[in-house]
């Protein structure tokens, strides 16, 4: 019997040479201005031979930026940053995606590097703390509610950035709706208080991060884009409690945009079968992640409860990851004091096997 992670596969626009999934993963390696440089470019080249590579959040705006470093989508320079990254991964032959995300209110502010908003659906910090500058965890700024006849415009910057994306040459978007940030603060009761039209109940809750996601597919195409949620995950300080409650309208609205497809943080929860969920609340292919391996990612495909798989960490320490799989060969493991600092350390020094091994 043939392995299904190494068929190929189309995700609407997107047609993938195997189903082994590189997850988006911040490195905080941008250069000045927020501006993928060399490094950056390197990184993807040697990681292409991926099905799909998704990539690091980038900020559609200079509002939308909270983390040290993290890459924009919304300047020339940073376009032009990109299509060089799109250029070396599509010489090797790969398909690349790249992940927007806003972060809403977690924001540190010397993170930045520059004075610009705080945003967020409800006046409301972030309760946990995030790595500053020096990576030490610090508070989070108190962001600013959002007016209502703002949200428009909002969406607007969103489907902006898809075009940037599309004009360097990246093949599609993922819209980042979990891990408390901005359009996860939307969905999730914990940060969105709001008594008007984009608040109070679920489907009040999804009306914004639906126009979004519309504003994107109107942009370039609902084949070329793609949701990330992760039901149940606590992380920047969201409500665990129903998380079917929370995206069942999600998905039921993404459902009808046909988009390429779901990927999902699959938090293991005790109380959901979260891929299960997904697969009947909107028909779009899954992408399933979170601590996988090659024998439950595979196990995952024959069994239809997700058509492809993603991997973070393996990729970190494994451009080749596609090849040892294929071979079952020893997975070398990452230096996890390397992740956000170091910059060719930890990043693109991570050799692939000997053609002999």
């Amino acid at each position: 019997m043939t392995n299904p992670l190494f068929d190929s596969l189309s995700l609407g626009d997107l047609h993938l040479s195997n189903r082994i999934v590189m997850s988006p993963m911040t490195r905080d390696r941008a250069g000045p201005d927020d501006v993928p440089g060399q490094l950056m470019v390197d990184y993807y080249r040697q990681r292409a031979s991926a099905g799909l590579i998704v990539t690091e959040g980038a900020q559609p705006s200079a509002v939308g930026k909270g983390y040290w470093r993290t890459p924009g989508i919304w300047s020339q320079a940073q376009i032009d940053g990109w299509a060089k990254v799109a250029e070396a991964v599509h010489a090797e032959g790969g398909q690349i995606v790249m992940q927007i995300m806003h972060c809403g209110r977690v924001v540190v502010p010397a993170n930045r590097g520059y004075d610009a908003d705080v945003i967020a659906p409800s006046a409301l910090p972030c309760p946990d703390l995030v790595p500053g500058p020096d990576g030490v965890p610090a508070p989070t700024a108190m962001p600013r509610a959002l007016a209502a006849d703002e949200l428009p415009g909002l969406a607007e910057e969103f489907a902006q950035s898809a075009r940037n994306a599309r004009a360097a040459g990246i093949d599609g978007v993922e819209l980042h709706a979990s891990s408390g940030y901005l359009i996860n603060q939307f969905l999730n009761p914990a940060s969105n208080q709001r008594t008007d039209d984009y608040g109070g109940s679920a489907e009040n809750r999804v009306r914004f991060p639906l126009m979004v996601l519309k504003a994107m597919a109107d942009a370039i195409g609902n084949g070329r884009v793609a949701l990330r949620i992760s039901p149940g995950n606590p992380y920047n300080g969201m409500d665990v409690i129903d998380p079917a409650a929370t995206f069942g309208p999600l998905l039921q609205g993404a459902d009808a945009l046909n988009l390429a497809y779901i990927h999902v943080l699959d938090m293991g929860l005790k109380d959901l079968d979260t891929l299960g969920f997904v697969r009947n609340a909107c028909r779009a292919p899954i992408i399933a992640n979170n601590m996988l391996t090659a024998e439950t990612g595979r196990a995952l495909i024959e069994a239809g409860r997700a058509q492809a798989v993603s991997f973070g960490r393996a990729f970190i320490a494994n451009p080749d990851l596609v090849a040892r799989l294929k071979t079952d060969a020893p997975l070398a493991k990452p230096d996890y004091s390397l992740l956000y600092t170091g910059e060719e350390k930890g990043y693109v020094d991570y050799p692939p096997l000997a053609p002999s091994a």
